[in-house]
């Protein structure tokens, strides 16, 4: 399997039972149609422990799967009370089918005293939640949705819906091994000492890391059919200044590559890593 179509299909399947025997496709609607629109009930076993599937379980894991992942954002969205989804969401911690990203933000308000502006006095900082298994927020974002049509027959809305947002899958798959490959790139110059996602009241961010030199490294990731040309950097840096993060590198990943332009603006405050540099992760 080519390297495109296993972060593709993994973005999907991974962690799924091995004891399913899977059609393969070429493409992966195909792959997604044959498995699932055509043989539904066989995978819906799959989500273990079945009670997932039943309230109040499965709208706060729709939450997460259709959401930006904060956890009391997740609650609302889900309309169950912070008391009662703290206890569900302790409970799928403790299953093992989410996780919890820890926000690195510091708060807005640095004493008692401190006065915020009008429009920043609500805000909240909030940790994230986010799936073990790929196959288990595929299920629940996509699949769970349509699970009456699925299980009559039908399957058109599902597979429109799939082809509308499907990137959104392998978008966040995509970030994850970024940022994995991040991390090995600098385990030999100077280790990574914490990494992964960042957020604050102003914006988000693929990943942010700091070195055992302090140094801050800030990465943006595109899983898109184009190449990267030098307005997503600059977009970049812009929107790390209004967020008031110093960096000292910037990383740029792509699937497809880069523009000549940026290719030729290589420095040492800028790293540029494509899909072959994800090979790294396998030796």
């Amino acid at each position: 399997m080519e390297l495109e179509q296993a972060v593709e299909y993994f973005s999907i399947l991974g962690g799924m039972a091995n004891e399913v025997e899977l059609d393969y496709f070429d493409d992966v609607f195909s792959m997604v149609e044959s498995n699932f629109v055509d043989n539904f009930s066989k995978f819906q076993h799959l989500v273990s422990p079945s009670y997932l599937l039943e309230s109040p379980y499965k709208e706060i894991l729709m939450a997460v799967a259709r959401g930006d992942g904060k956890l009391y954002s997740a609650l609302r969205k889900a309309k169950l009370s912070e008391t009662l989804g703290e206890q569900v969401l302790q409970e799928l911690i403790t299953l093992g089918v989410l996780q919890v990203e820890i926000s690195r933000e510091s708060p807005l308000r640095m004493h008692a005293k401190h006065k915020l502006r009008k429009e920043q006095r609500s805000y909240r900082v909030q940790d994230k939640l986010r799936f073990v298994q790929p196959f288990m927020r595929f299920w629940f974002g996509f699949v769970m949705v349509y699970a009456k049509d699925l299980a009559a027959g039908k399957g058109d809305a599902f597979m429109q819906n799939f082809r509308m947002h499907y990137e959104r899958l392998r978008s966040l798959v995509y970030e994850q091994l970024c940022d994995a490959l991040l991390v090995e790139h600098f385990s030999d110059i100077s280790p990574i000492l914490s990494s992964g996602s960042y957020w604050n009241v102003y914006s988000e961010f693929d990943i942010l890391a700091v070195n055992t030199h302090k140094k801050i490294i800030l990465g943006e990731c595109k899983y898109k059919d184009r190449k990267v040309c030098k307005n997503e950097l600059s977009k970049l840096k812009a929107k790390a200044e209004q967020s008031g993060i110093p960096v000292d590198v910037y990383a740029l990943f792509s699937k497809s590559g880069f523009s000549n332009e940026l290719l030729q603006t290589q420095t040492e405050d800028l790293l540029l890593f494509d899909l072959n540099d994800l090979k790294l992760l396998a030796t």
